[in-house]
């Protein structure tokens, strides 16, 4: 999970992650007061410290790196993300993850396209061409690289989508993609054994979160555990267990309004049951 989901304190969060019995971290904000990418090399090296002295491991480092709207323009994505990626690459040196993450970006014209990667194509072939050359550079580090779809205005909506954006990136067999379900089901394509096996060659990552819809099949409303969820949780999951694509999954927290009388006491701790217990189900 998120080390911010655990305690916003990141030796607490540490201590949660040894008592909930997890082994690995997804990093991501709440270190020493920064975000993963801001660590100094004195702060990586404190926080590599108190994660080895737990034994526990860095799976993810998730950066927010192209988290841009597209029109934004190229010069502001190489000042705002391209121009952190050897700040990026520092701290993955010394916390050695097995994922650094980046963002699948946006755009503003997000409602009125059916193609974002055509449009990207067409209009901003820059970004292709920046992803690329972040891939490139991180991998020449050392480093394997994932994209996560994004919720909002993300130009990956869809499987087509997102094979057509690793298609122009041809990021090669050090890039893969993190299939973030609830993400996917907020733009607009809902979570379903289909779904799973169109992605499921690019998939080196998983992050699931509960949500509820107000009609079956609906777009989502409510945020809830994994167990309440409308989509077909313990059936990909079992699947995705199964097919031995992944050796991690990732919790992250659902999304959505609070619904009326729903119990959000302690979701984190029954959604780590929950998905403990279908992993034993598959074993079993």
């Amino acid at each position: 999970m998120l080390n911010s989901m655990a305690d916003r304190d990141f030796e607490r969060a540490l201590d949660r992650h040894v008592e909930w019995a997890l082994e690995h971290l997804d990093l991501k904000g709440g270190i020493f007061g920064k975000d993963v990418v801001g660590l100094s090399e004195p702060e990586a090296n404190q926080a590599r410290q108190l994660i080895d002295n737990r034994g526990l491991s860095v799976y993810c480092m998730s950066t927010t790196l192209f988290d841009e709207f597209v029109e934004a323009g190229e010069d502001t994505f190489r000042a705002d993300h391209l121009a952190k990626l050897d700040s990026a690459i520092e701290v993955a040196r010394v916390l050695q993850p097995h994922f650094v993450r980046l963002l699948a970006a946006k755009t503003r014209r997000r409602a009125e396209l059916t193609d974002s990667v055509a449009y990207l194509a067409k209009e901003h072939t820059w970004l292709i061409e920046l992803y690329r050359e972040a891939i490139g550079r991180l991998v020449d580090a050392g480093q394997r690289v994932t994209v996560e779809n994004e919720c909002h205005d993300c130009i990956m909506s869809t499987p087509e989508e997102i094979h057509a954006f690793f298609d122009l990136t041809d990021g090669g067999d050090n890039f893969s993609f993190t299939w973030d379900v609830q993400n996917l089901w907020q733009m607009g394509t809902f979570p379903s054994l289909d779904v799973y096996e169109d992605l499921k060659d690019l998939i080196s990552y998983y992050h699931v979160k509960g949500g509820r819809a107000e009609i079956e099949g609906g777009p989502l409303k409510w945020r809830s555990s994994l167990e309440d969820a409308s989509w077909p949780v313990e059936e990909i999951t079992s699947r995705v267990i199964a097919d031995g694509i992944i050796p991690v999954i990732c919790l992250n927290g659902s999304h959505g309004e609070c619904k009326e009388g729903y119990d959000y006491e302690s979701v984190t701790e029954r959604d780590l049951i929950y998905m403990k217990h279908i992993a034993w189900l598959v074993s079993s």
